[in-house]
């Protein structure tokens, strides 16, 4: 009979330690995991990420809904355990559900602290620990414009970069003389403030904090030298404690963590802590790796297998602060005891430092460029005796006499973590070199999660190749779409080009899909490939599609929807208004705005009343919530303005209606101004149009988005037909070399402008591409007319788990 093991704990230590002990003996217990989230587990590490829009939940989770069932664990989420009887070994949640135990793991983690300001309970203070802080600066960051992070730690710097590219103002307040002093020495802090200043971020340094400033919004902070700053959103970075209460109430014994031995037992039999809540030897770990490394032991003493227990850590840090590579380890402080080989270029902005001691490097600091960090770090472990080659550790091979990629590899004990935002060890990797087949980095990364998250130990597992393989067996390994296949996009195109392939399990069977089911990144992204190549012989796979394009209207973060119905050109009529209004009043819609697209937005909408809002409303979709044709934004143009020397309105209106319901790789936003005065911002649109004298200038792949961009002037032309027909060509240019998911902006950068205006120039070449999405047009349905027909949202329409 197997025995029973309770995780209280769905995060990244704890499940590292479940990961590994299924590894070892995968038969030994039934595991029961309770979670506060309601989330699989996910990398806490990529949250900024997140804020900063470069990536969604689904990117950041570790471990699917279905590891779990595979694996045969039950798993409550949204669960937070109340109470754990260690006489009578059950451990109870908040929601009634009492488990019992043979074997207990406390990996509850850390709380971020809250400074007991007064004010601190205002409405817009946060801290930035989880998803719910990262939904909370979004929708912060649509409303208000100034943001105040205290702390400029790791996380708080994270957090502000986050915010920055959300187009707020934001303040960092830090009460250290300089930035991230545990990772950092002055030198290398002073060089990051320069940097982060030019990106637009404000400081102020040596600043405590004294009270929060508004009524029941936050409006502000004042210092305890009674100045002051504005903002909205205060986001409290500086620092974490060890979650304990429950082990303190458990009756563990507990100081700054919940105390453990070396096989991280804690005072009562049968009860283990791990992760940031543990306390070894005095010693609470906030950082990935030595989490990681604590869970592999205690996995070894689960499963019976004999093993040195965990002796403690020597830390490193390396990692990107808003796009600057730093690096830090071990005691990089100078002392009286100590003597420091530094390189410092302020025109390239590298400065590198190791510390010494005894003839032993104990510390370093690497900023801008942190390629050494490993091999450097590798010294710091092993208590590398350098005496008369202390110049070799900074400058490498130019001194004369520095080990090698493949030397170095050979030095790392198996156990040694290369990737520590997923706990890859060296050994795990040589494995899948040997026992999988691997031959690249991509190949390393579809087995074992290697460079798949920030992608700094990129270089380190080039090594690792290298070093079992030899530089000839290296292969360069094209990245895949998605961990499913490691087909990239031109190669599936290809595919379903020659081999007529009309729907997506027929890519997935014959390309030969890993997970025969596909996920939430090669699902969608096959569905709009296949309808691209094949727009006649492929019928559109809803259940294929996100969540808002199944239900026609973007879900909101309590769960009901944004309705957007189509207003062409920014121009609407009396009727149409009042349709509008009717809709509002009648389902009790919270909010209607006006958008940034010159549309009006019903926020808040309930999924059941979809249908009859959409019936009620009687408008084409202004599909706010696909990749497609979102809006087209106008200035009055010569209509009515006295600089305008075209008209605007009527260009943009036959723009929207021309190209509306157009599947795109992403969403695509256009606009035309009257003039060069530009008053529609049609300088960072997917396409702008611009009115000059006796003809039109198109600008091509701005975005005012996150990731701000100029669009570049791609041609004039003179005549309203002209702008047309350019326009159609380019559009389906884009949908046919795009990548799914690829903006505009991005798709301009990879390919050139020089590229598409070559594709483009030539009249034939347009007008072949202009005929093929005319075709497409011509078989585009209002597929959100399907609610309007049936009354109801059909099973197609249902959130997928995945998506």
């Amino acid at each position: 009979m197997k025995k029973k093991l309770v995780l209280i704990g769905n995060g990244m230590a704890g499940i590292w330690c479940i990961e590994q002990l299924l590894k070892l003996n995968p038969n030994q217990y039934d595991i029961t995991v309770f979670g506060e989230e309601p989330h699989p587990n996910y990398n806490r590490i990529l949250l900024s990420k997140v804020l900063a829009g470069d990536s969604d939940m689904n990117d950041i989770i570790l471990n699917s809904w279905e590891w779990y069932r595979e694996n045969n664990i039950t798993l409550h989420t949204g669960h937070c355990v109340r109470k754990v009887d260690t006489e009578q070994k059950t451990v109870t949640s908040d929601g009634d559900i009492t488990v019992s135990y043979d074997e207990l793991i406390f990996a509850t983690g850390s709380l971020p602290i809250m400074l007991p300001l007064p004010g601190a309970d205002k409405e817009g203070v946060i801290a930035f620990r989880d998803i719910k802080d990262c939904e909370a600066m979004l929708a912060a960051a649509k409303e208000y414009k100034k943001a105040i992070v205290i702390g400029g730690g790791l996380l708080g710097l994270e957090a502000a970069r986050g915010l920055l590219n959300l187009n707020m103002e934001v303040s960092v307040v830090h009460l250290a003389p300089y930035l991230m002093e545990r990772q950092l020495d002055a030198t290398a802090s002073r060089m990051l403030q320069q940097e982060l200043e030019n990106q637009g971020m404000k400081f102020l340094m040596e600043k405590n904090s004294a009270e929060i400033l508004g009524d029941k919004r936050v409006s502000g902070l004042r210092f305890t030298d009674d100045t002051e700053v504005e903002g909205s959103l205060i986001v409290m970075a500086v620092g974490i404690r060890p979650n304990v209460q429950l082990g303190r109430e458990s009756g563990l014994e507990v100081n700054r963590g919940i105390i453990v031995n070396d096989y991280l037992e804690t005072s009562i039999p049968n009860v283990y802590a791990v992760g940031e809540c543990a306390e070894h030897r005095g010693i609470a770990y906030g950082l990935v790796a030595p989490l990681y490394e604590q869970g592999n032991i205690l996995a070894k003493k689960l499963a019976g297998v004999e093993g040195e227990g965990y002796q403690g850590s020597v830390v490193s840090t390396k990692l990107k602060v808003s796009g600057v590579d730093v690096f830090s380890a071990g005691e990089f402080m100078d002392g009286p005891d100590t003597r420091s080989v530094r390189v410092q270029d302020d025109f390239e902005g590298v400065y590198k430092k190791v510390v010494i001691r005894d003839g032993k490097v104990i510390g370093s600091v690497l900023f801008g460029d942190t390629s050494d960090g490993s091999r450097i770090f590798s010294m710091i472990r092993k208590g590398e005796d350098v005496t008369g080659k202390e110049k070799e550790v900074l400058l490498g091979e130019s001194a004369g006499g520095a080990k090698s990629g493949a030397e170095l590899i050979a030095a790392m004990a198996d156990d040694e973590i290369v990737c520590g935002c997923n706990g890859v060890s060296k050994g795990a990797i040589v494995s899948a070199i040997k026992e999988k087949g691997c031959a690249s980095v991509s190949d390393v990364k579809a087995c074992t999660k290697a460079s798949g998250s920030c992608g700094g130990c990129k270089p380190l597992v080039e090594d690792v190749l290298t070093y079992v393989l030899g530089a000839d067996g290296v292969q360069a390994g094209a990245e895949g779409m998605c961990g499913c296949t490691k087909l990239g996009r031109e190669e599936v195109v290809e595919a379903i080009r020659t081999m007529k392939l009309t729907t997506t399990k027929e890519v997935m069977n014959v390309l030969e899909w890993e997970n025969e089911e596909g996920c939430s990144k090669c699902r969608p992204a096959l569905n709009y490939y296949l309808g691209m190549v094949w727009p006649e012989e492929h019928e559109d796979e809803r259940e294929s599609r996100f969540v808002n394009e199944r239900n026609h209207a973007n879900i909101q973060k309590d769960g009901t929807y944004s309705v957007v119905p189509r207003i062409y050109g920014g121009v609407t009529t009396p009727s149409d208004l009042k349709k509008i209004a009717d809709v509002a009043v009648k389902y009790n819609v919270p909010m209607v705005k006006f958008t940034g697209g010159q549309r009006l937005d019903l926020l808040g909408v309930t999924k059941e009343d979809l249908p009859k809002v959409w019936a009620d409303l009687d408008m084409p979709s202004g599909y706010a919530y696909g990749k497609a044709l979102r809006t087209v934004k106008t200035c009055v143009g010569s209509t009515f303005c006295r600089f305008g020397t075209q008209d605007s309105i009527q260009m943009g209106i036959d723009l929207e209606k021309k190209f509306e319901r157009l599947n795109t790789p992403a969403k695509v936003k256009l606009a035309v101004s009257g003039c060069p005065r530009n008053c529609a911002e049609s300088g960072i649109k997917d396409l702008g149009v611009v009115a000059i004298d006796g003809g039109w200038e198109l600008y091509a792949g701005g975005n005012g988005g996150t990731k701000l961009r100029a669009g570049d002037l791609l041609c004039k032309v003179k005549t309203s037909e002209d702008v047309l027909e350019w326009t159609g060509a380019y559009l389906q240019y884009y949908r046919e070399t795009g990548n799914y998911g690829e903006r505009t902006s991005e798709w301009v950068e990879r390919l050139g402008l020089a590229t598409i205006q070559q594709a483009l120039e030539k009249k034939e070449d347009r007008l072949a591409l202009v005929g093929r999405i005319d075709k497409t047009l011509g078989l585009m349905k209002d597929p959100w007319k399907e609610i309007i027909e049936t009354g109801k949202l059909s099973s197609t329409f249902e959130p997928l788990a995945t998506l």
